[in-house]
């Protein structure tokens, strides 16, 4: 059985794609993340989509220009005798009674330009403050998507360290059951055990076979897992680092376990100005019922041969408009944006709260992990002092071989344990960096080269 999982691993490993097996360290995989996960590119274009939207209120604010250029045919009295006018044509013949009810077809080339200039749109100016508010609260957003990003790969990272420490783990309690079954064998073939132990022997050196083969499997996964976080799909990312040793992560983890407030965090900078972008869009909205005014100014040219040719003429004028009542779109509007602020002000009133309950959350379970870590690594120091003393009676014949690979196992257990109570440790480290505002991927500073016993 443990043949055919190394085969399975080995035939798992060379599926994946070479560049996958270029072990990455983690400031290069954060590096990778920040710039390609597929959480940071969608939370950028969100950004990006609502800075664009913030340019449209400025229609209300900057002037425009606009060029014209036409051509009509026409036999309508009026626009017949209009047209002539503009191209400076008319005579004393086009004031003939019959000419100018029945005129002959009039062709005509036009040309324009006109500028506008707002000179009072509330609306526009209000709504250009709370489109730029939002586009902060959208910066703001994807900084903290891409803290959480880091946080995922931190935890990714690691993960894959440990259970790639818990093969290796596995692998030398498999090999050394084996290697007490294989002697088994040989004391019964002499008459020094019975059948049943060998077979008891068998039994707990197969448990050991089906441990390893599952963490092979996490193994993959993780690397899988990790592969998705840095959008490589279909990659199993090995990585090349080592578990930090219980002290390391004690240290790390000391400034964090105090009692401390949240620090400036973005998602609350993006809450708070989400609030204060639905208030300026409702004010944008009551603004709608104001008058405007705005300016504007056009050159016109009209010519029988092509646009913008003969004499030109222009005009320039004031508008003021007031629309006191749109047909309810106006209050509408007003009231949509009014029931909008409120649920922006609930969000970041949500927002506050929820961190200082996170700022308590992950305290305690920073705390809790450190306390069952230091349980795990006390659990293992006890296993390996069992194991040492249960080998000592077996080799004074005073134990039997189900004892020996039984305290053998216990020992390969809590290995295994202890490493997942120091990834515990990471992962709450990390969830507490966040939660106080902070980067959890300056938990790259646990990174080292890892060591051949170790990856």
């Amino acid at each position: 059985m443990r043949k055919l999982s190394l085969a399975l691993a080995l035939a798992l490993s060379a599926a994946a794609p070479l560049a996958a097996q270029t072990p990455i360290a983690l400031p290069a995989a954060l590096q990778r993340a920040d710039s390609v996960a597929y959480a940071n590119r969608m939370a950028r274009g969100a950004a990006d989509a609502q800075h664009a939207s913030a340019i449209a209120p400025l229609r209300g604010i900057l002037p425009s220009v606009q060029f014209d250029a036409g051509y009509l045919q026409t036999t309508d009295p009026i626009g017949a005798f209009g047209t002539t006018l503009r191209q400076r044509s008319t005579t004393q013949a086009a004031f003939d009674p019959h000419a100018l009810n029945f005129p002959a077809a009039v062709r005509d080339y036009s040309g324009d330009v006109t500028v506008s200039q707002p000179l009072f749109n509330a609306d526009a100016w209000v709504g250009r403050r709370a489109a730029s508010l939002a586009a902060q609260a959208a910066d703001a957003s994807a900084e903290w998507t891409s803290r959480s990003v880091r946080g995922d790969v931190v935890r990714a990272y690691f993960g894959a360290a440990v259970a790639a420490a818990q093969v290796v783990a596995l692998d030398s309690a498999a090999a050394a059951a084996h290697a007490h079954v294989r002697a088994a064998q040989s004391m019964e073939r002499n008459g020094m055990v019975t059948r049943s132990d060998v077979l008891l022997a068998s039994v707990r050196a197969n448990e050991l076979d089906a441990q390893r083969a599952a963490a092979e499997g996490n193994v993959l996964l993780a690397r899988r897992q990790l592969g998705t976080l840095l959008a490589m799909p279909g990659q199993a990312v090995t990585v090349d680092a080592r578990i930090p040793s219980a002290q390391t992560l004690r240290d790390a983890a000391a400034p964090d376990t105090a009692n401390a407030g949240a620090a400036s965090r973005a998602d609350l900078r993006a809450a708070t100005l989400g609030a204060d972008a639905a208030g300026a869009d409702a004010r944008r909205a009551r603004a709608a019922y104001l008058p405007r005014l705005n300016a504007f100014g056009r050159y016109d040219w009209h010519s029988l041969s092509h646009p913008y040719d003969g004499l030109p003429s222009w005009t320039a004028g004031v508008m003021v408009s007031w629309s006191p009542f749109s047909g309810g779109g106006t209050l509408s509007d007003v009231r949509h944006a009014a029931a909008q602020r409120a649920v922006a002000n609930a969000a970041a009133d949500a927002a506050n709260a929820n961190a200082q309950l996170e700022e308590a959350q992950t305290r305690t379970e920073l705390v809790v992990a450190l306390q069952r870590m230091d349980l795990a690594e006390l659990a293992a120091a006890q296993a390996v002092e069992a194991h040492r003393l249960v080998t000592r009676k077996y080799e004074g014949g005073l134990a039997t071989i189900v004892e020996l690979l039984d305290a053998a196992a216990a020992q390969a257990r809590t290995a295994v344990e202890l490493s997942a109570a120091r990834y515990a440790v990471i992962a709450a480290d990390a969830a507490r960096r966040q939660a106080l505002g902070r980067d959890p991927g300056s938990l790259a500073d646990l990174d080292a080269p890892a060591s051949p016993t170790t990856r």
